[in-house]
């Protein structure tokens, strides 16, 4: 089970001390709370929730998968809110064409006011976008195709 209670208070520790980021484990749950700013001056927390044994959010971000026409999946991994953008009035992280590589941030995934920053895990070019901005998102359902390279 979730501790809510938890969570919020790290985010006020976080954002009240102004420190980078907190990662607490309780009862096999790994918290993990990070503060970032963008480049527009906003504050971004983070905080996405995770089983302890299961596979790291990164990891599911960019699990290569095979796609019909060889291309590699960027997937959701949570349930939340997709947004190509870090504000409505800033340009989208990545565009069709756009080359990420591993680390890049292509989109951002808000959960319970929390906006998690997913992470390109292979250099290659953005093919195709499959999620409307402001649509919500399943846990691994495919937010856009990368062609390796």
């Amino acid at each position: 089970m979730v501790d809510w209670e938890l969570i919020k208070k790290l985010i006020q520790v976080v954002k009240k001390e102004e420190i980078s980021g907190l990662a607490v484990e309780e009862k096999g749950i790994k918290y993990e709370v990070r503060r970032e700013l963008t480049a527009s001056g906003q504050t971004i927390v983070t905080s996405p929730v995770l089983p302890v044994a299961s596979q790291p959010a990164s990891a599911a971000a960019a699990r290569p998968e095979a796609e019909e026409e060889g291309f590699i999946a960027i997937t959701s991994p949570m349930v939340g809110t997709f947004y190509r953008s870090p504000s409505p009035d800033a340009s989208p992280f990545v565009e069709l064409g756009h080359e990420v590589e591993p680390g890049k941030v292509v989109c951002i995934i808000e959960a319970m006011k929390l906006f998690n920053e997913i992470e390109a895990e292979i250099r290659g070019k953005v093919v195709k976008i499959l999620v409307e901005n402001g649509q919500p998102v399943e846990y691994g359902q495919k937010l856009m195709l990368v062609k390796k390279g």
